[in-house]
């Protein structure tokens, strides 16, 4: 009897748009040997079954089923592919448990925690990771650009605390447009991280558990045409890259042993991508953020590297959906 999977896509955010791109290239590499799969659609405007004509049927959300000609429709687990709220932030991670549903990204803690950024690098430096020094401002609670470059040394990013997609950040040289980047990262988020630039080569890698193994995919470096790794680099172009990283063996051993000490420290579950910055006057990778339902579209880093691998995509999405199941 084959397993019945919902593929979770849309959500509340900007980042739906990329949603919906991740849920094309997993859907087109589910093997349909093994499971059925049913797209369901996250929308502020309600969640609904999608069929491949377009058409939509309610899903109950008593128990996150669907009605099906006559037939009630009960998912064995949910194959997530929503970036931003609420499939990334622990929420509906929330409500699977208390359905008792399978789920194939990281549980509502983690997936909590590691949406807030600022969070995130406490908890990683607290188990002995390399992060950046940061500041945490929360909007009732403004601090001066002034007060901030009391504690912080310029280069600094600006960036919204929660969310990924890098949408809203900023790279900040001067004091003087320290205030123009507050404004913008609070227009997407009422809590900001201000974080010192670490100069270095810029690192991202998958990692993923099947059978008991933390396994790491090849690495990729970033080179970016624009200043940063921002939203526009990410989709629209602005960046190269590599894949995998031409890089030497220690350090990729060195990033490769921080994201798996990163997963294990964050009790991750599913497929998970980590960027990293390795900075070489130290000889250190420093951990940037984690990002627990990683970009699937076929141009995004975790496709790539699962093809470096030399796995096909569907053998890959099996054994993610087999560990959750």
């Amino acid at each position: 009897m084959k397993k019945k999977i919902a593929l979770v896509t849309g959500g509340y955010s900007g980042e739906a748009e990329i949603s919906y791109l991740s849920a094309i290239t997993v859907g087109n590499n589910i093997d349909t040997e093994k499971f059925d799969y049913y797209k369901i659609d996250i929308h502020p405007d309600g969640w609904n079954y999608v069929d491949a004509a377009g058409n939509k049927t309610a899903v109950d959300k008593s128990d996150f089923t669907i009605n099906l000609a006559g037939e009630k429709i009960k998912f064995d687990a949910a194959l997530m592919c929503i970036h931003g709220t609420p499939g990334e932030d622990g929420k509906l991670q929330g409500y699977f448990d208390m359905l008792n549903l399978p789920y194939t990204s990281c549980d509502a803690a983690t997936s909590a925690l590691t949406f807030n950024k600022r969070y995130t690098v406490a908890v990683a430096a607290f188990g002995g990771i390399n992060v950046a020094k940061s500041l945490h401002i929360f909007k009732y609670a403004p601090v001066s650009a002034e007060a901030i470059l009391q504690q912080l040394t310029l280069p600094v990013f600006v960036k919204p605390n929660n969310g990924g997609s890098s949408i809203g950040m900023s790279k900040v040289t001067e004091a003087t447009a320290l205030e123009a980047a507050l404004e913008k990262a609070f227009k997407e988020d009422n809590q900001v991280l201000v974080e010192e630039f670490i100069a270095g080569r810029e690192f991202t890698i998958g990692v993923f558990k099947t059978k008991g193994e933390i396994i790491p995919l090849p690495i990729t470096e970033i080179i970016t045409k624009k200043d940063f790794f921002d939203y526009e680099a990410k989709y629209l172009g602005a960046s190269e890259e590599i894949t995998p990283a031409k890089v030497e063996e220690a350090i990729a051993e060195k990033v490769r042993a921080a994201a798996r000490k990163v997963y294990e420290l964050l009790n991750c579950r599913g497929i998970v991508r980590i960027d990293f910055i390795y900075n070489e006057a130290k000889g250190e990778p420093f951990m940037l953020e984690v990002n627990t339902v990683p970009g699937q579209s076929e141009a995004s880093i975790v496709p790539q590297q699962v093809k470096a691998k030399g796995w096909a995509l569907k053998e890959f999405y099996t054994a993610v959906i087999e560990e959750a199941v």
